[in-house]
């Protein structure tokens, strides 16, 4: 009931048909995340565009400038020299064969897998059990490289990938209630300047359809989409 009545609460003051500018919304997310946790702020865009046609698939990565305020637990399947410049990078979990073995066996103690290229042979095994889950290393997002370095790195600073869903929806992390408005602000339009870079060649007409914004156990604020992004983003 306490929680019907907190949620109750939140809402008001919030204009459901209104866009806000990108800095009021972020005020508005903030002051009413408050669980008893430090709540996670998550966007979610909708795009012009049908994935179900692949010159019209939306797939990427961005690396926030202020984190995304939790803790990325990385697996890295490589061998060798490889696989000591992984874990003095800061990699949780390690391993080749034996890693697979293990996530064959369904135990999956990461957010984020990365593999050097002459591991996918190995690692496309996995397919079925890494690729439900979003976990599937893919070069395109940066996961598959030798640099397993820079990988883990940005992994662990603050690296969010973003793939577009079937109806047509971006959804990702962009930092926690407690950080500083500023921070959030930034991270919002690195975000978005992403996904926008990510514009596909198939898209037609307004890419940029909706953006908003809300805490875990928040409500959404919706955005004024050219408040974070150019003018060009959001038109043909």
């Amino acid at each position: 009931m306490a929680d019907g009545k907190r949620i109750r609460k939140s809402r008001e003051g919030i204009d459901r048909v209104k866009l806000y500018k990108i800095d009021e919304a972020v005020k508005l997310v903030k002051d009413r995340a408050t669980a008893k946790f430090d709540e996670t702020v998550e966007i979610s865009m909708n795009l012009g565009v049908d994935p179900k046609h692949a010159d019209q698939m939306v797939r990427g990565v961005v690396n926030l400038p202020n984190g995304t305020g939790r803790t990325v637990r990385v697996a890295v399947f490589a061998r060798g020299p490889k696989a000591d410049e992984a874990k003095a990078a800061g990699a949780d979990i390690v391993g080749a064969e034996d890693l697979v073995t293990i996530v064959n066996g369904g135990t999956i103690e990461f957010d984020r897998c990365i593999a050097t290229p002459d591991m996918m042979g190995l690692v496309g095994r996995l397919g079925k059990v890494l690729g439900p889950r979003g976990l599937m290393p893919n070069p395109r997002v940066g996961t598959v490289t030798n640099d397993v370095a820079a990988a883990v790195k940005a992994s662990k600073g603050g690296a969010v990938e973003f793939r577009v869903e079937k109806a047509g929806i971006v959804q990702g992390t962009v930092g926690k209630a407690s950080f500083g408005e500023e921070k959030l602000v930034e991270n919002v339009k690195a975000f978005v300047d992403a996904v926008t870079r990510a514009k596909p060649a198939g898209a037609k007409g307004t890419y940029i359809q909706r953006v908003a914004l809300s805490s875990t156990q928040g409500p959404g604020v919706k955005i004024d989409p050219t408040t974070v992004t150019t003018q060009g983003a959001v038109g043909a």
